[in-house]
């Protein structure tokens, strides 16, 4: 059943949550975008507006020219821009160091000329083309269903993974396909969970978003409605609308998962836009890829995961980069991401800890990948190892077996040894 709730209360919320968080913050109206000389006339009412941001997003080299992203024009890189198109939004801009040609942010986002000497990989290796049971809506598990509302987003990430669909003019979407789609997901009960995604589903209208959740809710066997969206970290003053607050809380439980990759994404302005989900009860999972130069480092790593939990966000997946046309320079290999998750385990909290995951070509499906903490099997009992390589032996449930209980007993003679990137 859904929520009808007056808009002034989502006003008083964002009040709250927003504004009064960033005004008492120390310099929190005057940072960021004050520094950059393309954006020191713009009041903090005008940065704060998400509709300022969406009509001001750098969409081309002269942009990046002008704002100082680039210092002067790089013919290379016409090209890479034609193949795969740019957006970015003045807020995540302002993230970059433009000091540093590494940065992790600036990354994510400038267009690099390496994206196109990586093209001999496969544009769509998840056969998701191939997995549409109609336009917009992918079935690759039996139980859920994933719809392709949008090809838009506030930034285009260079290692997305959906590249193919930000070069296309128009793709099949969930919104133009609705009553199809609806209709396919109510004639299939085994559908539990639906998953919209995209391009970003906040970004749609208002209107657009409300309507495709209304109908959704109003199919007796969907019980979980997911949205998979980079605006807490892209463009979270959109996070403070009252008009999409009261959508996600009429609706709701919404379950929002998001994709910060970095420790300096989480900003004030990121925290405060998950308070605000979190208050109308759409919990934050964070769904984080593994890339090669930005975030495959040991201390990295737990850096962003710690300050997750600490503004509310559970980690969800560590997903293992896709072998997708145009991304290979972000590719780490599977050691690597073992190498990681060796070092996180132990160090951190369990519930900072995600679950390190591989999306196997061709539409095989996600794969957990641990690190191998049997060191042998046995029928009576097991030899297992802990985070700093000790082994012990462990009763595999001989009160079931009728053998004796054997104690766990350590053998620090026969440590194995944790290596990690720090």
């Amino acid at each position: 059943m859904v929520r009808m709730v007056d808009l002034s209360a989502y006003r008083r919320l964002i009040h709250r949550e927003w504004h009064a968080r960033l005004r008492t913050a120390s310099g929190s109206e005057t940072t960021y975008h004050r520094r950059w000389p393309v954006w020191q006339h713009i009041s903090p009412n005008q940065w704060y507006d998400w509709r300022w941001q969406w009509q001001h997003r750098l969409r081309s080299i002269h942009d990046l020219i002008r704002t100082g992203i680039l210092p002067e024009h790089d013919g290379r890189l016409d090209s890479t821009v034609r193949r795969y198109p740019m957006l970015i939004s003045p807020y995540y801009a302002v993230l970059m160091d433009l000091k540093d040609a590494r940065d992790p942010i600036r990354r994510q986002a400038v267009p690099d000329v390496a994206e196109s000497r990586s093209t001999a990989l496969d544009p769509d290796p998840l056969d998701e083309a191939r997995l549409e049971a109609v336009p917009g809506l992918i079935h690759r598990y039996p139980d859920r269903a994933l719809l392709l509302v949008t090809n838009v987003c506030t930034t285009f990430c260079r290692h997305c993974f959906r590249k193919r669909i930000l070069s296309r003019a128009r793709v099949p979407t969930a919104v133009r396909n609705l009553s199809e789609i609806v209709h396919y997901i109510a004639r299939h009960p085994e559908i539990r969970d639906v998953i919209l995604s995209g391009g970003d589903p906040l970004i749609l209208p208002s209107r657009v978003l409300a309507r495709i959740l209304h109908r959704l809710r109003e199919i007796p066997h969907v019980e979980v409605i997911r949205i998979g969206t980079r605006v807490p970290v892209t463009l979270p003053m959109r996070i403070a609308d009252p008009t999409l607050l009261r959508i996600l809380d009429r609706y709701s439980p919404i379950w929002i998962l998001t994709h910060f990759n970095h420790p300096r994404e989480i900003t004030l302005e990121a925290e405060a836009a998950v308070r605000l989900l979190l208050r109308v009860g759409a919990p934050v999972l964070n769904q984080t890829v593994l890339l090669h130069g930005i975030n495959d480092r040991v201390c990295t790593m737990r850096t962003l995961l710690r300050r997750l939990i600490r503004i509310g966000v559970k980690p969800y997946y560590l997903h293992h980069p896709d072998p997708v046309d145009g991304t290979a320079h972000f590719r780490c290999t599977l050691e690597e991401g073992i190498a990681i998750m060796e070092g996180l385990r132990g160090h951190i909290s369990g519930i900072a800890i995600p679950t390190y995951v591989v999306d196997l070509p061709g539409g095989g499906g996600k794969v957990p990948i641990q690190p191998e903490y049997i060191v042998r099997r046995g029928t009576d009992s097991w030899i297992l190892r802990n985070h700093r390589g000790e082994q012990f032996l462990y009763p595999n449930c001989p009160e079931r077996s009728g053998h004796p209980i054997v104690s766990s007993a350590p053998f620090p003679d026969r440590r194995v040894s944790v290596h990690t990137k720090s």
